[in-house]
């Protein structure tokens, strides 16, 4: 590795010999402006080094502030590309999003994340949800129907008006201020979801039919008397 030191070359230049036990050797400094030294080299080849040196940095910086960029680029991903999840759309992102009258009908999309996202009038007809999370989402006149809706959380959700026909719920959770009103749950299957007293009176009124997939009433997986 060479090592540059900033030094004043003169030809001028002279070792001052009258005195030689009151003063070392100096060297005398003149108007010559200050050039890199390389060690190792005469000042010719030093000066043609230093050339180089500065060439080859200026030549660099593009490349420097290009990789910067790119570098820089991957800090502000679109934020559609942001969420990472299961599924064709999980690429997405579908968390506190407005994806209303999005069409996710037959998509597989377990465990994908749609907290506290608008979805009204959304499509999920037969899509795999398996796990999702609808936290706090509104699923005002989303389509439900036929979809595996298993393990999915709804806590907090807001799903009236929702067609929930033949899908099949269990082990879904459904408690806080989670609302089916007006929702139709005709073959739906609620076997073991938590729900909280008001919902299920409401829900076993208008419980009815047999859901395909388990083969279980909807009125019983809702425990209506």
């Amino acid at each position: 590795m060479a090592f540059v030191l900033n030094v004043s070359l003169s030809s001028t230049s002279k070792l001052h010999h009258n005195h030689p036990s009151k003063s070392s050797p100096s060297i005398s400094t003149s108007s010559t402006p200050p050039l890199p030294l390389v060690l190792g080299l005469n000042p010719k080849q030093s000066l043609k080094a230093s050339q180089k040196l500065t060439f080859s940095l200026a030549e660099s910086l593009p490349s420097a502030a290009i990789v910067a960029l790119l570098s820089a680029s991957f800090f502000f991903v679109d934020p559609a590309l942001a969420f990472r999840g299961g599924g064709p759309y999980g690429q997405e992102v579908t968390r506190g999003q407005d994806l209303s009258g999005k069409d996710f009908s037959g998509r597989t999309l377990i465990k994908q994340d749609f907290k506290t996202s608008i979805l009204r009038q959304a499509n999920f007809k037969g899509a795999k949800l398996l796990g999702a999370s609808f936290f706090d989402s509104d699923l005002t006149g989303a389509d439900l129907s036929d979809a595996d809706l298993r393990s999915a959380d709804f806590f907090l959700a807001n799903v009236t008006k929702a067609n929930l026909s033949n899908a099949n719920l269990e082990g879904a959770l459904a408690t806080g201020n989670t609302s089916f009103k007006g929702s139709n749950i005709t073959g739906a299957d609620f076997t073991d979801v938590p729900l909280r007293d008001d919902q299920r009176e409401y829900l076993c009124k208008v419980a009815d039919g047999v859901n395909p997939t388990t083969g279980n009433a909807t009125r019983e997986t809702l425990l209506c008397n």
